[in-house]
């Protein structure tokens, strides 16, 4: 972003006269036969014929040209070295100042000079708030002050009463001079403020929290910032991340490993390499979803054939596992209600009835488990009506999938899970509008 802020810059300078030679303002010189007819008001306006000779706008314009920075400066510092400098004389020096060292890029004589004009009440309230945001984009961009950098955007946005055009720079000036305490007290603000007006948090300012988190090595700052990414800028490659990094949290249970995988599987495919495709086949197949191992197994060697190596052997017989238990759901999978339904537990019924959902047979599947949920779940009851939501949000039932996962509750990841899937449904079907 900071060529961005180069670019505006120059403009500003431009619009101001200062990326050409030298105009003076209508600098006039009083000869001394004159001093005595020259009113007072009239020599505010004036510049002595010793410090014009120096500073003549002819000579000026021809040293600059000839990059002779160096005589320029000289004869600006001779010219400030003059007893009694008037107001006026002052301010053109300091215009001078200010084209010599964007000429030059001595950045430090630019502000230099700037802050001078700004300070020397002669310039109209649009100029001066021109200048204010210059001084605060050099110092930013160029000179990398940023304590320096945040007074001068404050200062525009008191004098302007704009504080939204700066902001995210004077954010940004908090985490660039390491301050990421009070960058992230800002960008929380920032954000909370975006959704009590109902528009998304940038993706700037989102990116920029997760940034925050790292440097201050909070690992739950940074899930909540790419959580909001999800929520408001979805893309396979922030749902990967997410996932990943929500199974590394200390209260995650392993139990939620396959529900894990499964929505990994639905949020981001593109992401998902061999070794997730194993996990899930593995991890389905010990739960005795042989159907949705086979699916897993065979997108991760989609040609059939599995490369030598010393787990070929254990990537075979889960191959093997899934294709016999497939098979023998797809002819006798109706078998098992009987049974289920005569059982005290419920959980028979619930792993019966997504196993319906791994064939296809939605409606069967969701009557099934609801069965389960209904006699009763002795053990984390809630993975059930978690499993359940997702089974339902894989049917497009959506209203009734998200209204028996915000039911869900528990530190473990099984909260998490739930809010992933209401996320994932909810997700917007363009880009949401963004707070500015």
């Amino acid at each position: 972003m900071s060529h961005i802020r180069l670019a505006r810059i120059s403009l500003i300078l431009a619009a101001i006269g200062l990326n050409a030679a030298p105009a003076m303002l209508g600098m006039n010189m009083v000869h001394a036969q004159d001093k005595e007819k020259a009113a007072a008001p009239a020599q505010a306006d004036t510049v002595r014929p010793e410090i014009f000779k120096l500073i003549e706008t002819k000579q000026i314009k021809e040293l600059l040209d000839a990059k002779n920075y160096a005589e320029v400066k000289t004869r600006i510092d001779t010219a400030a070295a003059t007893p009694s400098l008037t107001p006026y004389e002052t301010f053109v020096l300091n215009q001078l100042r200010a084209q010599l060292g964007q000429t030059s890029g001595d950045q430090q004589m630019t502000v230099q000079g700037l802050e001078g004009m700004i300070d020397s009440g002669r310039l109209t309230p649009e100029q001066k708030l021109k200048f204010i945001d210059a001084v605060g984009s050099i110092y930013y961009s160029n000179i990398k002050d940023y304590d320096k950098a945040i007074v001068w955007f404050n200062r525009y946005g008191a004098e302007s009463g704009d504080t939204a055009k700066q902001r995210q720079f004077i954010i940004r000036s908090y985490f660039l001079k390491d301050d990421f305490a009070s960058a992230k007290t800002e960008v929380q603000k920032d954000i909370a403020a975006a959704k009590q007006a109902g528009t998304a948090p940038s993706k700037d300012t989102l990116n920029l929290l997760g940034n925050i988190g790292i440097k201050l090595k909070d690992t739950s700052l940074y899930l909540t910032a790419v959580e909001e990414l999800v929520r408001y800028y979805p893309s396979e490659e922030y749902w990967f991340d997410l996932l990943n990094r929500t199974r590394g949290k200390k209260t995650y249970a392993q139990r939620l490993d396959l529900d894990m995988a499964r929505l990994k599987a639905v949020a981001a495919p593109s992401k998902m390499e061999t070794e997730d495709y194993l996990e899930q086949a593995e991890l389905a197949s010990l739960g005795g979803f042989f159907t949705e191992a086979k699916i897993a197994i065979d997108k991760a060697y989609p040609n059939g054939t599995i490369p030598a190596g010393k787990d070929k052997a254990a990537i075979t017989k889960i191959r093997d596992t899934a294709t016999r238990g497939a098979a023998d759901d797809a002819k006798n999978i109706d078998a098992g209600i009987a049974s289920a339904q005569k059982s005290k537990e419920g959980v028979g019924l619930v792993n019966l009835g997504y196993n319906y959902i791994t064939l296809g047979q939605f409606d069967k599947g969701i009557d099934l488990m609801k069965q389960g949920i209904a006699k009763g779940v002795s053990k984390n009851p809630d993975d059930a009506k978690l499993r359940l939501g997702y089974a339902l949000a894989m049917a497009g039932k959506k209203d009734e999938s998200i209204k028996l996962l915000e039911t869900i509750q528990g530190d473990d990841g099984r909260a998490d899970l739930a809010r992933f899937w209401i996320m994932y449904q909810n997700k917007p079907a363009a880009a949401a509008p963004a707070a500015k």
